[in-house]
């Protein structure tokens, strides 16, 4: 016959290892949290200006200290070109997501049907150049895009928009590399008409002459790697 019997009582050493076994639990959260971070960092887009606006903040609130951030300064440095060179009428500088833009007016670098870069524009090429090439922005890139109106085009050489932005945002680039920038860090986009900042047409479809204008740009774009 068998006779069930009572687990015997716990020891008093073994309370006490008991008292830590809330360690297990929390282990595992704090790796469950670490995997989802992981997992949302992995397949997120970083807010490249905001993780910067942020760093600043904790440096200043945390540590105490202003902190300008390289994104600001190379703002900074931009707008002192555009303002020296008196092209604030035709050029705006900004920032989004990705990093500093530039955008400048196609009339202040080309002829119009043309991607040949006047002399007037070298100036303001030079200058970004040497601001770029400076050390602090050594880990940066620079896109350059060429963005046109709605006008069609159908030359020998630019039977669209396509090659004609196209071939101006790749002189720009050329000019760049004439100027010291490594060719790895530059990358020349034709956009055509197909991100225009503002309407080409009125809702009736009329052309809009000063939209176009704004319209025909070349943008460089310069972000961290």
């Amino acid at each position: 016959m068998i006779t069930l019997r009572p687990p015997p009582p716990r020891s008093h050493k073994g309370s006490n290892d008991d008292e830590w076994l809330w360690l297990l639990t929390y282990a595992d959260m704090i790796t469950l949290l670490m995997a989802f971070f992981i997992l949302m960092a992995s397949i997120s887009k970083v807010d490249t200006a905001k993780f910067e606006e942020v760093k600043a903040s904790m440096a200043k609130n945390i540590g105490k200290r202003e902190a300008e951030t390289p994104l600001e300064t190379l703002k900074n440095d931009v707008q002192d070109i555009v303002n020296r060179l008196h092209l604030t009428e035709t050029s705006g500088v900004g920032t989004d997501s990705d990093g500093v833009f530039l955008d400048v007016a196609s009339s202040s670098f080309f002829n119009s049907g043309s991607a040949a870069i006047r002399a007037e524009a070298k100036p303001v090429l030079d200058e970004i150049a040497t601001t770029i090439n400076a050390p602090r922005y050594a880990a940066f890139q620079l896109e350059v895009q060429g963005h046109t109106d709605d006008s069609p085009i159908n030359t020998p050489t630019f039977p669209s928009n396509w090659e004609l932005s196209a071939a101006r945002a790749t002189g720009v680039v050329r000019t760049f590399i004439e100027d010291g920038i490594a060719p790895n860090r530059l990358r020349a986009v034709g956009y055509a008409d197909v991100m225009p900042k503002v309407p080409n047409r009125d809702p009736n479809g009329n052309p809009l002459a000063a939209n176009r204008e704004i319209n025909r740009r070349i943008t460089v774009r310069i972000y961290p790697r």
